[in-house]
């Protein structure tokens, strides 16, 4: 039986650096949202940061693939077949706030609807089946923007809140350093899967949680109040999401580790209790 999350037990990750399954036992694949950007500033691509397939490949120990994130391309159903698992991963370009009910301003910044139209659904889709996702950054905007919740546009803005962003100049080691401490709520999800009350993250987005979504448990916060980390109460599946970039070291890191572990073995579980539908497709 698939493994609930949250719940009492997390699936048991296999050691990160363990031998490759064999072509009878391939790794499941996890879907990485890609972006769209422009190479050498003209040419359109659909792209996402290799330390993404990193943390994938060697601490999930599963197959990643990166999705053209655009309903030209894809639809969620097919995505759904395809992979086992999906990585909603951080980008510049923000959630279109029409999403949430609110008009467009310039706070709001830049926005990708391609995007919007695949992830928003999927969120719901995977929450529905049990299918797991581990969203960052924008990808947890997007789950809670999914499940009906609301963001702030810039959060520095607001009274008591310090500066969230990404520093502007510096070496990409000192943009993902650790900047400041997430608290977890005692006993919970992250509690329980990080063996500790409080970790140090980076923080490198600009926008965040004004009011959470429906069946959205925030179960980490920053010392200024910030929603960092959360998950969908009730779901069958893997929902856990992070605002700050754990994918950054994750083979090393001893918050980004477990994070990846877990979501490899929910993303293996699945995969395997799917496993004879696949094959006899």
């Amino acid at each position: 039986m698939r493994s609930q999350i949250p719940g009492p037990s997390f699936p048991s990750p296999s050691p990160v650096g363990s031998a490759r399954p064999g072509p009878a036992h391939r790794r499941p694949v996890v879907g990485i949202i890609g972006n769209s950007s422009l190479l050498n500033e003209s040419y359109p691509v659909h792209a996402g940061g290799t330390m993404n397939s990193e943390a994938v490949a060697l601490v999930s120990r599963c197959l990643p693939l990166i999705i053209p994130t655009d309903p030209t391309f894809v639809t969620v159903e097919e995505l759904l077949d395809l992979c086992d698992g999906f990585l909603l991963t951080g980008g510049r370009p923000n959630v279109h706030p029409s999403e949430y009910g609110e008009d467009e301003t310039p706070a709001h910044g830049s926005f990708e609807r391609a995007r919007d139209a695949i992830t928003l659904p999927l969120v719901r889709a995977c929450v529905e089946r049990g299918q797991p996702f581990l969203g960052i950054c924008r990808g947890f905007q997007e789950v809670n923007v999914a499940m009906g919740g609301t963001l702030h546009p810039e959060i520095r803005d607001l009274p008591g809140r310090m500066n969230h962003r990404m520093p502007p100049d510096g070496t990409i080691e000192e943009k993902f350093a650790l900047r400041h401490p997430v608290r977890f709520t005692p006993g919970g999800v992250f509690h329980r899967l990080m063996g500790a009350e409080e970790v140090m993250t980076n923080t490198l987005h600009g926008q965040g949680i004004a009011r959470a979504g429906q069946r959205i448990v925030i179960d980490g916060t920053a010392p200024d109040g910030t929603p960092e980390a959360i998950y969908v109460e009730g779901a069958k599946g893997f929902t856990l999401s992070v605002q700050w970039h754990p994918e950054w070291n994750a083979a090393s890191d001893p918050v980004s580790r477990p994070l990846f572990a877990a979501f490899g073995a929910a993303v293996r579980d699945w995969a395997e209790c799917r496993a004879p539908t696949r094959l006899s497709a």
